[in-house]
């Protein structure tokens, strides 16, 4: 008597970039159940998709560099770009059109809107955080509010909508939270490294970030460290699954996607697909897949359950692909 097999994970592909692929993020569900990602390229182009397919919907047209972050608002009607041409840019995500383009003085790394979506946040190569307002009158291009309190080039900036704080994170080795009222620096989570990725989750409870061969998870209500678990390899990205029981993370030296058990920091998953190091990991926000992004220029979509029907996937006819 034969045993069932248990479905392979066979992903899919999202090809139209050209370059290797950086920075990946999903919207929330939307009322009618669907969802978006965009994703940021070294080739300039950002894109966004239908997060549920990968389906391609537009490509935002106008940087002169690389793109290392790419952020939605909430509500999706803009999106946020930082790139390696000394602009962050706002777009339209319904025409695509630039609203806005925000000149700074040197590469600009990361990016976020508020949770409003009425401002962003910009930080990079310069060591400086800077606050626009997408609501002033005269928009000359010059920022709200500029912090200089950082030493080293920052990687990384989030928007901490639910509590209105701003994260930042790069080759200082600490997390700043800063009070965007006053962008003055409240509390500080101190790592041994460069700190080469920070996210917050879905639910927004826990700030994951990555150091060498260090994953860390930490409260982002109390900013106190609540897991670090150590891997054989440098991680690149991780992302914790919306119900807290696993997180996917990549490498930076190599092609596996691999997933771990959040509470014994065991590893469940080893997946190739990609054929270059992986960049950018993110679940959606009903946990349903993850992307990953890759040195490759490829985005992939894998199911967290193989064999189920979802998406594109047709369920178990899959399971002898």
């Amino acid at each position: 008597m034969s045993m069932a097999s248990t479905p392979r994970s066979i992903p899919l592909t999202c090809s139209g970039h050209t370059r290797p692929v950086v920075d990946l993020q999903f919207s929330r569900v939307m009322s009618d159940g669907t969802y978006y990602m965009i994703s940021a390229c070294k080739d300039g182009n950002p894109m966004l998709r239908d997060g549920q397919t990968g389906d391609w919907i537009g490509t935002f047209i106008g940087h002169k560099g690389a793109v290392w972050s790419a952020r939605m608002s909430t509500d999706v009607t803009k999106a946020v770009t930082a790139s390696a041409d000394f602009t962050a840019k706002v777009w339209d995500t319904y025409t695509g059109e630039t609203l806005y383009s925000f000149p700074h003085q040197h590469i600009v790394r990361g990016c976020d809107f508020s949770g409003d979506g009425t401002r962003i946040v910009t930080g990079g190569m310069e060591k400086k955080l800077r606050i626009f307002d997408l609501n002033k009158e005269d928009l000359t291009g010059q920022p709200f509010l500029v912090s200089e309190g950082h030493s080293q080039m920052i990687r990384n900036v989030v928007w901490d909508g639910a509590r209105n704080m701003i994260l930042s994170s790069g080759d200082d080795m600490e997390i700043k939270v800063w009070d965007p009222r006053s962008f003055n620096q409240v509390h500080s989570c101190k790592m041994d490294g460069p700190i080469a990725s920070m996210e917050l989750s879905a639910d927004g409870q826990y700030i994951t970030s990555t150091t060498g061969k260090s994953v860390y998870f930490w409260d982002a209500q109390t900013y106190t460290l609540r897991k670090h678990i150590k891997t054989e390899y440098d991680v690149s990205a991780v992302s914790l699954h919306p119900n807290h029981t696993r997180f996917v993370a990549g490498g930076s030296s190599d092609l596996w996607v691999r997933i771990y058990d959040f509470e014994s920091g065991r590893e469940l998953e080893v997946y190739k697909g990609h054929h270059g190091p992986v960049h950018t990991v993110s679940y959606s926000p009903d946990g349903e897949l993850y992307a990953t992004g890759s040195e490759d220029g490829t985005i992939r979509l894998w199911q967290t359950t193989p064999g189920k029907r979802y998406g594109l996937w047709q369920g178990d006819g899959n399971e002898d692909a």
